[in-house]
């Protein structure tokens, strides 16, 4: 059985923590392991398991190759999504990356939150049987109340360990969801599933051959680079959109749906957060520099600053390097409207965190002018920066900690701590770390524009562009 982690979501609803460039999957959110660690993890213990295939957006590569790399987890493949087009083509590409036809493809989004990690093997171990059998299986989850947040799954029995599935119906209005769960017919939509890959790919090419015939195409004409499948964008973008629900699941005769009580919860926003969470005796979650007096069934979470709330019930408080977020728990799903906004203004607030994580190391915004802008630049110990050049900025590199092997033109030069030098406009230049410890510098940069897109690479490691 080979796990296909699905990592391409954006986790809007959970902005601003979660940012486009920096999504929910790599957050510490409910532990110290990332959503997409604890995703990986929660499969210790299963046998016969191969290596994971992650499927992701392009832009995501390196932090899923390195959050793999820090739970000591080697992938069988890290499929890069040039453009995002759900999940029914996700699958199909991973399907046709597994080796053997009969290969059993157990499909887990990156974003979830399981505590009860025995009840959710086992439930794995009955879908694997079924999977043998040729059915494609799909996880109901067994509803706590009557929630209008999640699509449903209608089974022609509620006795069990499996059962066929009758239909899939979108998410309901509360009264509506309020007779699913009373009438115990229905489960909750997981959004995962268990069959063989040769079965889906069958299925999927019976229901939507123009699917089909765009992924096997994009696939065949991938190239692997290091660690990752690369997809021509061209071919790719010719195909259709479309969840596996909605492509091969609501038209095929060989859905089963397996129940899942495991404590499940997809993390979609930060009431679900607050749900999942260990609370104080006030009801609150409390992360950072927090005081509180008064204050019951909140969650607040402080990065840098120190946030006092007093007087207050059921709110949401998020503070950032750069932005604050403040919303009723109840009116959490609409955060999802302020980032509409950012993007319709154009706001970097949207995409990209002060912190900006990069294959070499990160680097944080500290100070932005009208003609200047200052950066604290962390570079991992062996890593290097690609060799490039600025059209429209000049930059004075401060070494704060560590050994800097800085090019220059034609000549290299080691810096150590309080040690400096200049980098004049249109001059190639590279920074790299040959220490053992991580090499941090300040950069002051000037000039008439100072974007990320004025960069010209001649050499990169990390076969960027």
């Amino acid at each position: 059985m080979i796990p296909v982690i699905l990592s391409g979501g954006s986790g809007t609803r959970l902005w601003p923590l979660s940012r486009s460039q920096y999504p929910k999957q790599f957050l510490p959110l409910v532990s110290e392991k990332t959503m997409l660690q604890e995703t990986v993890n929660r499969l210790n213990g299963l046998t016969d398991l191969a290596s994971p295939i992650v499927v992701c957006n392009e832009n995501h590569r390196f932090m899923v190759a390195e959050q793999l790399r820090e739970i000591d987890v080697t992938p069988s493949a890290i499929i890069l999504e040039p453009i995002g087009r759900n999940t029914a083509p996700a699958v199909a590409l991973a399907a046709l990356a597994a080796k053997l036809p009969d290969d059993i493809l157990l499909i887990l989004p990156a974003d979830h939150v399981i505590k009860n990690v025995t009840a959710f093997q086992n439930a794995v171990l009955i879908a694997e049987d079924l999977a043998k059998q040729n059915f494609l299986v799909t996880f109901g989850i067994v509803p706590t109340h009557a929630e209008t947040g999640y699509g449903y799954i209608k089974s022609t029995q509620t006795t069990g360990e499996a059962f066929p599935v009758e239909c899939f119906v979108e998410k309901p209005n509360l009264e509506t969801a309020t007779n699913y769960v009373e009438s115990g017919d229905y489960f909750w939509n997981s959004g995962m599933f268990a069959f063989k890959a040769s079965i889906y790919l069958q299925e999927l090419e019976k229901f939507n051959p123009e699917m089909f015939a765009v992924c096997k195409n994009t696939f065949e004409n991938a190239k692997t680079d290091v660690d990752f499948v690369r997809l021509s964008a061209e071919i790719f973008a010719k195909c259709p959109s479309d969840s596996i629900d909605y492509a091969v699941m609501e038209k095929t005769e060989r859905a089963m749906v397996v129940p899942l009580d495991a404590n499940w919860n997809d993390v979609g926003s930060w009431s679900a957060l607050w749900e999942v969470g260990e609370k104080d005796e006030s009801g609150n979650i409390i992360r950072g520099d927090v005081l509180t007096v008064d204050c019951t069934n909140s969650y607040i979470h402080s990065e840098k600053k120190l946030i006092s709330v007093i007087g207050v019930e059921d709110l949401v408080i998020i503070e950032t390097d750069d932005a604050v977020m403040i919303a009723p728990k109840n009116r959490v799903q609409d955060v999802k409207l302020i980032v509409d906004k950012l993007k319709k203004e154009n706001r970097p607030e949207a995409d990209l965190h002060q912190k900006v994580y990069r294959p070499w190391g990160n680097y944080d915004s500290v100070d932005n002018g009208e003609r200047h802008k200052t950066k604290r630049i962390v570079v991992k110990p062996k890593a290097k920066l690609s060799l490039q050049m600025h059209h429209h900025r000049a930059e004075h590199w401060v070494v704060v900690k560590g050994t800097a092997l800085v090019t220059k033109g034609d000549e290299q030069i080691l810096l150590t701590e309080n040690q400096s030098t200049f980098i004049p406009l249109g001059v190639a230049h590279r920074l790299e770390n040959p220490g053992v410890i991580p090499l941090e510098i300040v950069e002051v940069q000037s000039g008439s524009y100072l974007g990320e897109d004025d960069i010209v690479r001649f050499s990169d490691n990390y076969g960027r562009e």
